[in-house]
């Protein structure tokens, strides 16, 4: 039912799944009809979204960007600890699996939070005004997308804002030197970027398979 990090056993793993607030009816439901398709291993586990939860309410976040919806898991648990008045852009290319989140996000309350953009989210952030507007943009689609999403929600995110991207370390490879191709390559650009970049102050953290967050200056 959870997407393991390739970092942890077995054992580690349900310990720190025991420690995890655990995901609610709701989200238990999704969970299991996500796992019936085949590109199932697509979605976040359930430490993930109890960790963007908690960047919201550390944070204070009321306006985010999401890249990559897919079934919806992440934007519902988003949705679910925004304030009253937050609101979710949603940018996705399917809209077999993004049919899925709209029913669960309905059943939740919280399909009014949420407006779904389905194109490639290159296009759907030009679209957008050049301007600060979302308080935290999380990061988890076509990996080989990552360095053009990086340069196009920076100018977009407010100061103090906070960029996640997920899956940033590809189960190890992208520091194997010997390991190469264009999603890796890719990955490896938008770290490097991100952890030049004067704008902001970056972490890559050894969580799930790699969480690259960064906060805008």
């Amino acid at each position: 039912m959870s997407r393991q990090s390739f970092l942890l056993d077995d054992q580690l793993s349900a310990y720190i799944a025991d420690h995890t607030p655990p995901p609610s009816e709701l989200e238990r439901a999704l969970i299991d009809e996500t796992a019936e398709l085949a590109e199932a291993d697509m979605q976040i586990s359930l430490e993930q979204a109890a960790f963007l939860r908690f960047l919201i309410q550390v944070s204070g976040a009321r306006d985010i960007l999401e890249i990559g919806t897919f079934t919806g898991y992440s934007s519902l648990a988003m949705a679910t600890a925004l304030p009253e008045n937050g609101s979710i852009i949603a940018l996705d290319v399917s809209d077999e699996w993004t049919a899925i989140a709209c029913r669960y996000w309905k059943k939740g309350g919280v399909e009014d939070r949420i407006d779904l953009r389905i194109g490639p989210a290159t296009d759907s952030l030009r679209a957008m005004a050049e301007e600060p507007t979302f308080d935290l943009a999380f990061i988890d689609a076509d990996k080989t997308g990552y360095p053009d999403y990086l340069e196009l929600v920076i100018p977009r995110l407010n100061s103090g804002g906070v960029i996640v991207a997920d899956n940033t370390l590809r189960r190890g490879r992208v520091a194997d030197p010997d390991q190469a191709g264009e999603s890796i390559d890719a990955v490896r650009r938008f770290n490097a970027s991100a952890a030049a970049d004067p704008r902001l102050d970056t972490q890559v953290l050894p969580l799930f398979d790699g969480l690259t967050v960064a906060v805008k200056r």
